[in-house]
C-alpha cells in the first residue's frame, strides 16, 4: 500500500543523507520491490515500487520514471478499500525531482496531485497556476526521496548520528531527520538479512503517537533497499515487509535462506 508507505516512509523518513554519494547508483531500470502490509495481525495489503525500463524526458532533461502502487486485499476492502498510485520522474545524474503524480482513493477519499519541479529556479508548479519556492537544490518528492536516499555512502556512520533530507510534499517543504541506531539481523520471508536500523524523527500527533514511533531497516549491501518498516500509529500498529526483490543491481545478500 503506497499510501501507507507514504505515510510511514515518505512522511516519516526512509531517508539517510550521509557523508557523500556512492560512486555507482544502487538501483537500475527494471528494479521492482514488492511489500506486504500488516495491520495488527491482519494481512491487509500489498505494494509495489517499480523503476520503468523506458526512456523519459521532463522539460528536455533525461529522467527515470518510477511507479508505486498500493491496494488493500479483498477481505480488507470490506472495511477500508485503498487504491493508490504514485509516480516520480527524477534526474538520475543530479538526483532531484522533476515531476510528481499522485492519485489516491482511500475509503472513498480521493486526492490528485501533479507537481512540476524547476530545480534551477528553486520552485515547483503545484497546479492551478500556483508556483511555490523551496530553499535548496536536490529537492525530492514523496517517491524520488526513496531513490535519492539510497545513493548515499554509509561508510563510517555511528549509532546516534542524525541526518537530514530535503523533501517537498503537500505544498510544504519538509526537512526530514533520521537517527542511525545500528546493525540488526532480521528474519524475513526471504531469509535472514543483515540490516541497518534507523529511527526517523516524525511529526508527533499527526499520525504517530510519539516522534520516535517509526523504525525502518534497510539492507546492509549495495542495494540499500528497505526490508522492513514498523510503526505505532494513532489507530494501531502497522508493519511493512519486503516479500520480493527483482532486477537488483546486485543479488540481495541473504545470510540464511528459508
Amino acid at each position: 500500500m503506497i499510501r501507507v508507505i507514504a505515510v510511514l516512509v515518505f512522511l516519516g523518513g526512509w531517508f539517510f543523507p550521509l557523508a557523500g554519494f556512492a560512486q555507482e547508483l544502487p538501483f537500475k531500470k527494471g528494479e521492482k520491490l514488492t511489500y506486504r502490509l500488516h495491520y495488527g495481525m491482519v494481512d491487509a495489503g500489498i505494494a509495489t515500487i517499480e523503476l520503468s525500463t523506458k526512456n523519459y524526458t521532463v522539460r528536455g532533461v533525461p529522467a527515470y520514471h518510477a511507479i508505486g502502487l498500493g491496494k488493500t486485499k479483498t477481505f480488507f476492502d470490506l472495511f477500508f478499500k485503498v487504491r493508490d498510485r504514485y509516480e516520480t520522474y527524477f534526474d538520475p545524474e543530479k538526483l532531484e525531482a522533476l515531476k510528481f503524480v499522485r492519485r489516491i482513493n482511500e475509503g472513498g477519499y480521493k486526492k490528485e496531485q501533479d507537481y512540476l519541479y524547476y530545480p534551477e529556479k528553486l520552485s515547483v508548479d503545484v497546479g492551478a497556476g500556483k508556483m511555490m519556492e523551496f530553499p535548496k537544490r536536490n529537492m525530492q518528492d514523496m517517491l524520488s526521496a526513496f531513490y535519492y536516499a539510497r545513493t548515499f555512502d554509509f561508510v563510517g556512520i555511528s549509532p546516534g548520528d542524525e541526518f537530514e533530507l530535503p523533501v517537498f510534499m503537500d505544498e510544504e517543504y519538509y526537512p526530514m531527520k533520521l537517527k542511525y541506531k545500528g546493525v540488526k539481523i532480521l528474519k524475513t520471508d526471504l531469509g535472514k538479512i543483515r540490516c541497518l536500523e534507523f529511527i526517523p524523527m516524525v511529526q508527533k500527533g499527526r499520525i504517530f503517537k510519539e516522534d520516535d514511533d517509526l523504525t525502518l531497516w534497510i539492507s546492509d549491501d549495495k542495494n540499500k533497499i528497505p526490508v522492513r518498516i514498523q510503526a505505532n500509529v494513532l489507530v494501531g500498529s502497522i508493519k511493512v515487509d519486503l516479500t520480493k526483490a527483482q532486477n537488483l543491481v546486485q543479488e540481495l545478500e541473504i545470510l540464511r535462506k528459508k
